[in-house]
C-alpha cells in the first residue's frame, strides 16, 4: 500500500475565509453564530445560525463560474482553488489523468432547488426553469467543475453520507492514492443548506437550537442545557498525494493520513445507536489499520453536534474504545462552528491537522453546566485551547442514515 500525505488544505467557514482565519478562530474560542442573513426568519422557529460572512467569490472564481453554480459549489472551488496553490502542484505539467477529485456534500444544492421550484409554483404552470438549474442542485457538480476548472482528469465523483460525508469522501481518496490508482486526490465537503426548507425541515424535527436570544452560545456540546445543533456552512478542501509523489516534488507535507474506516448503525433514520456500536467499530477499525493503540492517540475531535442524546452516546462510546486514556484530550469544535454537515468532516479534518502541526487544540467553548452524564474518565478542553504534543489525532463524523466515519492522522516524520 502506498502512504498518503496531506500537501494543501482550504476552508471557508463560519469563522474565516481561509485556513489561517479560521485556525486562530478556532483556537481563539470564537463563536460563528450569528442572526441569519440568507432569508426572512420571522416565521420560523430559529432565527440564527454559523453563516459564512463577507464572502467572495470573485477571488478564485470567474465570472461564468458563479453564474453556473450553486452556492456550495462555489465554496467548493474557492476552497479547492486555496489547497491547490497551497500544495504547490504544477498541474499543467502533470499527466490529467493522475489527479483527481472525490468530493462530497450532504444536499448539493438547495438554494437553487428551492428558488426554482418556489418560482414555479408562484407563476401561472408553465414551467420556465432556469437553463442551469439541473447541473446547479445536482451532488456531483462540485466535483466536476473543480475537475474542469483545472483539467484533472482522475477519478471523479461525490459521496453523499449525511453529516460523515466529508470523511467518507476523505477515506475514499486514501484508498484510491493507497492502491496506486490516483496520485493527487483533491478532496473535502461543502454544504450551503442555510436555506426556508433546509432550516425549516430541521427545526420540525426538533435537532435545532431555538436559543433566539441568545445565539452566540447556542451551540454548546455536553452542557447540561443544550437544546440542539446551530446549522452551519462552508467547505473544506485538503490536497490528498502519495507520498513518493509528494517527496520527490519537495512538497510541504502537513501530515500523513494513516486510518480510515467505516461502518452503519443499521438502527434508526436519525437516532445513532443507543450503545454506540457502530461508533466504537468504526474507531478501532480505524485504530488497527494504523496499527496504533488506543493510548497513541493524543487528540479527538468529536462529532459533538450539541444534541441531547448524540453528544453522550458518542461519548459513551470513545470511553468504551479508550478505557480512559490519560493521553486522550477531546474538544468539540462545533461549539464555534456549528455544525457544516457535509462539510462538516472536512473542516474538522483541517483542524486536527493544524492541531498536529502547531501542538494546540482548539477550546470546547460555550459549556456553563457540565452534564452530569458526561463520563468522568474523558478529558475535554473547555474554554481555552490547550497546548500539547500531537502525533496521532482521530475525528469522527455521523449521519443521518447511521452511517459513522473516523479518521486517523499523524505527525509527519
Amino acid at each position: 500500500m502506498k502512504r498518503v500525505v496531506i500537501t494543501g488544505l482550504g476552508a471557508v467557514t463560519p469563522l474565516g475565509n481561509n485556513v489561517e482565519d479560521f485556525w486562530q478562530n478556532s483556537i481563539n474560542g470564537v463563536s460563528g453564530a450569528n442572526l441569519i442573513k440568507h432569508f426572512d426568519t420571522e416565521k420560523f422557529k430559529v432565527h440564527f445560525a454559523c453563516e459564512v460572512k463577507d464572502f467572495d467569490p470573485k477571488i478564485h472564481l470567474n465570472h461564468n463560474e458563479i453564474k453556473r453554480s450553486d452556492l456550495f459549489t462555489q465554496y467548493a472551488m474557492y476552497t479547492a482553488a486555496e489547497a491547490i496553490q497551497d500544495s504547490g502542484l504544477d498541474l499543467e505539467n502533470m499527466d490529467p489523468f493522475d489527479t483527481g477529485v472525490i468530493w462530497g456534500t450532504g444536499q448539493g444544492g438547495m438554494q437553487t432547488f428551492e428558488n426554482e421550484v418556489m418560482d414555479f409554483a408562484n407563476g401561472d404552470g408553465t414551467p420556465r426553469f432556469n437553463p442551469f438549474f439541473v447541473p446547479k442542485f445536482i451532488a456531483n457538480m462540485a466535483s466536476g467543475m473543480i475537475s474542469m476548472k483545472y483539467r484533472l482528469q482522475g477519478i471523479n465523483y461525490t459521496t453523499v453520507s449525511a453529516c460523515a460525508t466529508g470523511n467518507t469522501a476523505l477515506m475514499d481518496a486514501f484508498n484510491y492514492i493507497r492502491l496506486g490508482k490516483a496520485k493527487v486526490i483533491i478532496s473535502g465537503g461543502s454544504e450551503a443548506a442555510i436555506t426556508p426548507a433546509s432550516v425549516g425541515g430541521f427545526s420540525i424535527m426538533k435537532a435545532m437550537s431555538t436559543r433566539n436570544d441568545d445565539f452566540k452560545t447556542a451551540s454548546r456540546p455536553y452542557d447540561a442545557h443544550r437544546d440542539g445543533f446551530v446549522m452551519g456552512e462552508g467547505a473544506g478542501a485538503l490536497v490528498l498525494e502519495e507520498y513518493e509523489h509528494a517527496k520527490a516534488r519537495g512538497a510541504k507535507i502537513y501530515a500523513e493520513l494513516v486510518g480510515a474506516a467505516m461502518t452503519a448503525d443499521a438502527y434508526h433514520m436519525t437516532a445513532p445507536h443507543p450503545d454506540g456500536v457502530g461508533a466504537i467499530k468504526a474507531m478501532q477499525l480505524a485504530l488497527k489499520e494504523a496499527g496504533i493503540n488506543t493510548e497513541d492517540i493524543d487528540y479527538l475531535n468529536p462529532h459533538a453536534t450539541s444534541t441531547p442524546i448524540g453528544d453522550l452516546i458518542e461519548l459513551k462510546a470513545i470511553n468504551n474504545v479508550f478505557k480512559g486514556s490519560k493521553n486522550l484530550d477531546i474538544s468539540a469544535t462545533k461549539s464555534m462552528t456549528g455544525h457544516l454537515l457535509g462539510a462538516a468532516g472536512a473542516a474538522e479534518a483541517i483542524l486536527s491537522i493544524k492541531a498536529i502541526q502547531t501542538g494546540i487544540i482548539p477550546p470546547t467553548i460555550n459549556v456553563e453546566h457540565i452534564d452530569e452524564n458526561v463520563p468522568k474518565e474523558v478529558n475535554i478542553v473547555f474554554g481555552e485551547a490547550k497546548e500539547k504534543e500531537i502525533n496521532f489525532a482521530l475525528s469522527n463524523a455521523f449521519g443521518f442514515g447511521g452511517h459513522n466515519a473516523s479518521l486517523i492522522f499523524k505527525k509527519f516524520e
